[in-house]
């Protein structure tokens, strides 16, 4: 998983053609903690499905601003470049995964 990805290298990933998942989160953040160990088991389980990366909203607000990030945690997946489907707030592995898997088209679970 990459934490803490950039404005440049995130606009590559997103236009490299695999899915990504993008947490925005922040370190004071009480509700991006309890999603961390979520997301941490999501990208050990589906990293050759997708990529998984971690923003920091404090250290890339361009990118925070860009996508309109207004509440965290915030999820936003991503796929062909461009973005499928957001969540906001503590959700549960299994939500995450469901939503995913419609938005590939596939089954993950």
């Amino acid at each position: 998983m990459t934490e803490n990805i950039q404005k440049n290298e995130f606009e590559g990933l997103i236009k490299s053609g695999k899915p990504v998942l993008a947490d925005f989160y922040a370190i004071w953040c009480s509700p991006c903690r309890m999603l961390a160990p979520t997301i941490e088991e999501i990208h050990s389980e589906y990293s050759n499905c997708f990529e998984t990366v971690k923003i920091n909203v404090d250290e890339n607000p361009e990118l925070t601003e860009r996508y309109g990030i207004s509440g965290i945690p915030a999820l936003l997946f991503f796929k062909d470049g461009r973005e499928v489907f957001r969540m906001s707030g503590v959700q549960t592995k299994e939500r995450i995964i469901s939503a995913i898997s419609e938005k590939m088209g596939e089954s993950l679970v």
